[in-house]
């Protein structure tokens, strides 16, 4: 039996002492890897990610996993630790050493947090500039038994607030026993609206009542499981706040979550909801839905009424959800929408195909999306595809103009408020809004003439049909993308995403893509206004089973 070194000096207080553990090596510990193992306990506890990434080999084929999640590649795995929300204060109690080569060692660590046991397993190898880093790991979750009633900590990247519920269903109905995520645009009784800032939160009362949409579905049966986060103030897609962090994707470990119905898109996609109500500007619902795997639906325009909801650009503005499975998302529409007429809409006779939408998406998911929708329609399961000629300099001059109309209707919306707090917001939603202050209402003017008109031409182009496009220009990017890499992205998805805006119409992501690497992505099908229930009737024949 060797016992470990003395112990160090460490800025980690809940770190083990080295020389208060254990150490059993029937072979005995090769020299370094102790101080290893232990600078990589002393890095996790202090959330040192720089020293955590160095101690994981470089490379593509580092393993690190647990009872939920495989990553594979030091890139991911570096992702994913960069969105950890909560810190380990667990203390190593035993540590086993099996040597299996000169080069490399299996190392076991028996931990402890409060009434909680976990197991920690390592394979360390030792490099060719002779330092020992981690090859593969599996770290299997603390056992316990569950605590009645919310966990005592939960993911804040996810959560603002939950409870047990939050807020109980008022009436049974067919949504009985669906837990609901809401993103932190709603009023909900006695709780503040946070709007994704918390300068903007600190000022805030506590509503006097729920808003219309929340309320009906606590009609319908649902209850409230709590209020998830939002982007600063909806205005952006990629899911990240300066403030709170990246809610997790579980679809896709290491990237991001998606926006601005962040919160709620992870809580459902995490199993801690089963539906998540939100909003749809520009795609605050379709994106995480394709970036996270999920259904989600932006209604048409109107269609539901948006009291009670902390505005963005209220031309634009809808309120939509996502949900993992097409019946739950038809379950909320019959309780926001009413069930449909018998003289509703009649399936569309064709599918509207553009060349020029579909150019703007990475080459990966352009391939995946032209070749399901090919076997979609040669198998029946939608219409016979037309392709349809969008020229791409109207496509831009669209785009604009609905950038533009957004743009100086967020600042009606929160210009005076955020004058008046200077720094209130992250670097990129402040850019963003800063732009938008420059926004005339001149320009405004002459860019809503544009949206009128491209309203009319897209309802044509829909009149019968059903258009489908990507729900967005590419997977879900890195936690690690750079600030530009993330603007691009963005860039091109809007222009993709402000065609249903523009058209006022309602647009539905399917989770019907799968890319080589195993990230998730969406196709969207866009109908006419007040086609909500004729698309969520043909998603069910085109689901895949989960």
């Amino acid at each position: 039996m060797t016992t470990a070194p003395g112990a160090r000096e460490t800025t980690a207080p809940e770190a083990t002492a080295p020389g208060a553990c254990e150490v059993t090596a029937p072979d005995g510990v090769p020299g370094g890897l102790l101080d290893a193992f232990w600078a990589y306990d002393k890095a996790l506890l202090a959330n040192d990610r720089t020293v955590l990434d160095e101690l994981f080999m470089s490379g593509p084929h580092t393993l690190r996993g647990d009872g939920r999640t495989l990553l594979v590649g030091h890139d991911a795995i570096a992702g994913f630790r960069s969105a950890r929300a909560r810190i380990p204060t667990r203390t190593v109690e035993n540590l086993h050493v099996q040597v299996i080569a000169p080069d490399a060692a299996l190392v076991m660590a028996a931990t402890r947090d409060g009434a909680a046991t976990g197991l920690q397993t390592q394979l360390w190898r030792l490099t060719e500039d002779g330092r020992w880093a981690v090859a593969a790991a599996h770290v299997s979750l603390p056992a316990a038994p569950a605590p009645a009633g919310p966990p005592a900590a939960f993911d804040r990247t996810v959560w603002r607030v939950v409870g047990d519920p939050l807020t109980p269903a008022t009436a049974s109905g067919p949504l009985d026993g669906h837990g609901i995520a809401v993103k932190d645009l709603f009023d909900v009784a006695g709780h503040p609206v946070g709007g994704g800032v918390p300068a903007w939160l600190d000022e805030q009362r506590p509503r006097e009542r729920t808003a219309p949409a929340v309320t009906a579905l606590l009609a319908a049966g649902a209850h409230l499981t709590g209020i998830a986060r939002t982007d600063e103030f909806a205005y952006s897609l990629a899911g990240t706040n300066a403030h709170y962090g990246t809610p997790p994707n579980p679809a896709a470990p290491g990237s991001v979550s998606g926006g601005s119905t962040s919160g709620p898109a992870s809580a459902v996609a995490l199993g801690q909801a089963d539906v998540g109500l939100g909003t749809d500007t520009a795609g605050s619902i379709r994106v995480p839905a394709s970036y996270q795997g999920l259904v989600g639906l932006r209604t048409t325009h109107g269609a539901i009424s948006t009291e009670g909801v902390l505005p963005l650009a209220p031309s634009f503005d809808t309120v939509g959800w996502l949900t993992r499975d097409v019946a739950t998302a038809t379950a909320v529409a019959h309780a926001l929408l009413g069930r449909p007429h018998e003289d509703a809409a009649t399936a569309p006779r064709r599918t509207v195909r553009l060349p020029v939408v579909e150019s703007l998406a990475a080459p990966e998911v352009r391939d995946a999306f032209a070749d399901t929708v090919r076997a979609l329609t040669d198998a029946g399961h939608l219409p016979p595809s037309e392709s349809e000629d969008l020229p791409a300099d109207l496509l831009e001059r669209w785009f604009t103009a609905f950038r533009t109309v957004q743009a100086r209707e967020a600042w009606q919306a929160h210009g005076a408020w955020l004058t008046a707090h200077p720094g209130a917001l992250g670097p990129d939603v402040g850019a963003r809004f800063a732009q938008a202050a420059e926004v005339t209402e001149d320009e405004a003017a002459r860019a809503r003439e544009v949206v009128a008109q491209a309203r009319e031409d897209l309802r044509g182009l829909l009149s019968g049909s059903v258009l489908v496009i990507p729900s967005a220009s590419g997977p879900a990017p890195a936690r690690t993308a750079t600030g530009a890499r993330i603007e691009a992205e963005r860039a091109a998805t809007l222009r993709m995403t402000c065609l249903a805006g523009l058209a006022g119409a309602p647009g539905l992501s399917l989770p019907l893509l799968r890319l080589a690497d195993g990230r998730p992505a969406g196709v969207c099908l866009i109908g006419p206004p007040g086609s909500d229930h004729t698309l969520l009737t043909l998603a069910a024949g085109l689901e895949t089973p989960r």
